[in-house]
């Protein structure tokens, strides 16, 4: 089974024709996905101006939304790092206890799902490194928020039978994201769910 490069090296090879070339770079979004194979998918053709759909598709666009997915799999990798060298001084230190950070990483090991969205698509419109960056600063911090990480936003709906894991959680009514439920304040986690309620109560 090819790797993340090699199938990188097959999108960037100008022997294989189009459709070789786009099936190699949904190949990679089974290796790292940010918000899950088919958001991930939705938001690449989005940003580089093709049909999900499409399969002639025009391989300098191809290219391009490579380039992004390697750009925001570089922040992922560098975080990983990171994670793995302070576990390293904490056991060390004796500090076996895992943290909500680690609770996170944990479930996002591996690269899919980081940042999950309600549908694929609803999604950011950033840049796929700029989410992952606001996201995980925001995760290191520490610091319950009642803002969205990724774009500010304080409008969130706590949703349930979503598509991907987690199977519920709030929902940035304006970006898409599944937020972690360990970066909102109380306040914040209450109010989403209230809105639940609400929109029940509306529709009864």
């Amino acid at each position: 089974m090819a790797g993340f490069r090699a199938l990188a090296e097959q999108v960037r090879n100008p022997s294989l024709v189009a459709p070789q070339r786009r099936t190699a770079l949904r190949k990679c979004l089974e290796r790292f996905a940010p918000y899950g194979h088919r958001t991930t998918w939705h938001h690449l053709c989005h940003r580089v101006g093709i049909s999900p759909y499409e399969r002639e598709v025009d391989p300098d666009r191809l290219v391009l939304a490579l380039t992004e997915l390697e750009e925001a799999r570089d922040v992922w990798l560098s975080y990983e790092r990171r994670v793995a060298r302070r576990r390293r001084l904490e056991k060390r230190a004796g500090v076996r206890q895992p943290t909500a950070l680690d609770d996170w990483h944990r479930l996002t090991w591996g690269g899919c799902d980081i940042v999950p969205c309600e549908a694929p698509h609803h999604h950011p419109d950033a840049d796929l490194a700029v989410v992952l960056r606001r996201v995980i600063d925001a995760m290191e911090a520490g610091r319950p928020r009642a803002d969205c990480p990724v774009c500010g936003a304080t409008d969130f709906e706590w949703r349930t039978h979503l598509p991907r894991y987690p199977v519920s959680g709030p929902v940035c009514r304006d970006c898409g994201i599944v937020a972690p439920v360990a970066l909102l304040t109380p306040t914040a986690l209450l109010k989403a769910q209230r809105s639940v309620v609400h929109r029940e109560f509306a529709a009864a």
